[in-house]
């Protein structure tokens, strides 16, 4: 028994101070993986290119650079090397070469970009504050032009939370509907779902410098008359009544709760008896430690808002339900949760 014990302290791990320096260095990740994105390096080994000089060729780099981000993207997973030969991943093919239609390396020119990253050079100061300073980069002042690069940047990311949107609201086979696209942004959510459906007629609420791009979306994905633009800040323009979907697509965690539930009464005023809010967030679980994409989201907002957050579905559902609502149901759609809460019919 006691050469058991010993036998067992032994496989015990020794602290070790990796986690530490891994989370410290961890910028390098993101620079790195943000070069490798904008040199078209992913996109240059999916199209045959796979050793440093066919590499460097190809991205208009030097052999040591190349050389050197190559073997540092082996190491932290985004590509296989043997040999002198590089190969992309699976989940690298998926979504950071150009060739493939799940690509998703537009995303880093808005989540890597110098205004998100600035905010957290005086994270210590927010936590003592609990707040964001006045000359942060607040994401929810007005008319900021960080959603356009958000509009841009983020399509490729959301096109399939779209499409779980349409499907599970069954839009294909729903007649006509009136739907409104709050902070619309890019504008996919409502384009998705009039592409679903000949005799859905959208409003796209947002910032003129925007909807924009919303409307290039709606013009290049055909749905542009039925795709009409209402310009001002969400929480204050008009949006008139009648409507059958609101969609309210990663926006209510960037406010606190009074605010989300003011709002949330807005747009019950603005749906028909037994219409349906659609509300996409990153939902926590009761803990605010798991799931790690979705509980970790809190700290995004910690260093960008004044005083948004990621809530749980149950803070989720009592806001609802507090602003008239009759019911919320989650569905999952990882990394997020798609909310649908209907009105109370007459």
């Amino acid at each position: 028994m006691a050469g058991a014990e010993a036998s067992h302290s032994n496989l015990v791990a020794s602290p070790s101070p990796d986690l530490f320096f891994d989370t410290i260095n961890a910028y390098q990740r993101t620079a790195a993986v943000r070069a490798a994105v904008h040199l078209d390096l992913f996109t240059a080994i999916d199209e045959g290119a796979r050793s440093v000089p066919a590499i460097a060729t190809r991205c208009t780099a030097s052999e040591r650079g190349v050389r050197v981000l190559c073997d540092y993207l082996t190491i932290i997973g985004f590509l296989r090397k043997t040999g002198d030969v590089y190969e992309l991943t699976p989940d690298t093919a998926m979504f950071l070469s150009r060739r493939s239609p799940a690509f998703q390396g537009t995303t880093v020119d808005f989540l890597a970009s110098p205004e998100m990253m600035r905010n957290f050079d005086t994270l210590t100061a927010t936590i003592r504050r609990g707040t964001i300073a006045p000359t942060n980069n607040n994401t929810v002042d007005d008319d900021n032009p960080i959603w356009v690069q958000f509009a841009y940047a983020m399509t490729p990311m959301m096109r399939p939370r779209a499409e779980e949107i349409a499907d599970i609201l069954g839009v294909s086979s729903a007649g006509p509907l009136r739907v409104l696209d709050i902070a619309a942004g890019h504008g996919i959510f409502g384009i998705v779902l009039a592409q679903r459906n000949p005799r859905i007629e959208v409003v796209a609420v947002d910032w003129a410098a925007v909807l924009a791009v919303a409307h290039q979306n709606a013009v290049s994905m055909g749905v542009a008359d039925r795709h009409r633009l209402l310009i001002g800040d969400a929480m204050k323009v008009e949006y008139g009544t009648g409507f059958d979907v609101a969609l309210i697509t990663n926006f209510l965690h960037h406010f606190d709760r009074a605010t989300c539930v003011s709002f949330l009464r807005k747009v019950a005023a603005a749906l028909q008896p037994g219409g349906r809010a659609v509300i996409l967030e990153f939902v926590p679980n009761d803990d605010r430690i798991s799931p790690p994409a979705a509980a970790a989201f809190s700290m995004t907002m910690l260093g960008g808002t004044p005083s948004g957050d990621a809530y749980t579905f149950a803070e989720l559902q009592g806001m609802a339900i507090e602003a008239g609502f009759a019911s919320a149901v989650a569905h999952p759609a990882p990394p997020q949760t798609i909310i649908v809460a209907t009105k109370q019919p007459r």
